[in-house]
């Protein structure tokens, strides 16, 4: 097995949104914010090389959305999906296996882009398998009013459409038949059923965290963003995988931190801290 890092673009979002009832004179000395109270932020997917598959966890915003969506979300510098691929010497064809921990736009809306005559909606990837849950499709599907403009129904329809969806089972059937050094942890304080895969790889476990800790920033337990839908299960969540974390020595990968890719942690007097940060290849290469 081999992993790489892909780095698929970075935005801008409103501090206070990401960092919910944690005053900005606290939440600013990790996550700076500019004039107009934004901080930057990355979406990091991960993609897995495993015998003849390839798996790709998030894709990142894509860019078929409208000037005046991105007029909000301000994407800015020269990663890309594509040009991330590249870097390794693959491509979107090249990928069997998109697995979404959550189906928010910023993690799924790489994944469908425009047909040729820019008509309709097409998958991103044609020769993969899509893997989500029945639970948090059922929720992404029929949105609640909190979340609705996150779930874009472009985004997810034509997935289904396409016939390439596939759901993962409470028993991870397909991770243990497919990717067999790969567990899922299942988290629903952000959002219902999101998937947070834990990886077994060169003698360390890895996690993908995706919107259970966006960055370093948030590792105190009160650091909940104002988007989570149940914030006081985050704090429950997030205690017991940190604590699982800190006992374990877990690697965390962190999709939204726009300057650490991975970051370990430790028990202190205050409750689990972050211990040490570094870069992917720090550590792995």
């Amino acid at each position: 097995m081999k992993l790489y890092p892909i780095n698929t673009g970075n935005f801008k979002l409103d501090g206070g949104a990401m960092f919910g009832v944690v005053p900005k004179s606290i939440w600013q000395r990790t996550n700076p914010a500019d004039n107009n109270n934004m901080c930057d932020w990355a979406m990091r997917s991960l993609l897995i090389e495993d015998g003849d598959r390839l798996m790709l966890i998030d894709t990142g915003m894509g860019t078929k959305q409208s000037d005046k969506f991105f007029g909000y979300y301000y994407m800015f510098g020269n990663d890309s999906l594509d040009g991330s691929l590249a870097k390794h010497g693959f491509t979107r064809d090249d990928i069997t296996d998109v697995f979404l921990t959550h189906l928010h736009f910023d993690h799924c809306g790489g994944s469908i882009q425009w047909n040729k005559n820019r008509t309709g909606y097409e998958p991103a990837f044609k020769n993969a398998k899509f893997w989500s849950n029945q639970r948090h499709w059922k929720w992404a599907t029929e949105p609640n009013g909190r979340e609705r403009a996150s779930f874009l129904k472009e985004n997810i329809i034509p997935i289904e459409e396409s016939g390439q969806l596939n759901f993962l089972d409470d028993s991870n059937q397909f991770l243990n038949n497919a990717f067999k050094d790969i567990d899922v942890f299942f988290a629903n304080g952000h959002t219902d059923a999101q998937m947070i895969p834990h990886i077994k790889y060169k003698g360390k476990t890895l996690v993908f965290m995706a919107d259970l800790l966006p960055s370093v920033g948030h590792i105190p337990l009160p650091y909940v963003m104002g988007y989570d839908t149940r914030p006081l299960l985050t704090l429950d969540e997030k205690e017991t995988f940190l604590n699982t974390a800190a006992d374990n020595g877990f690697v965390l990968f962190l999709e939204h931190d726009s300057i650490n890719e991975c970051c370990t942690v430790q028990h202190t007097e205050k409750g689990v801290r972050l211990k040490d940060k570094f870069s992917f290849s720090e550590i792995f290469d």
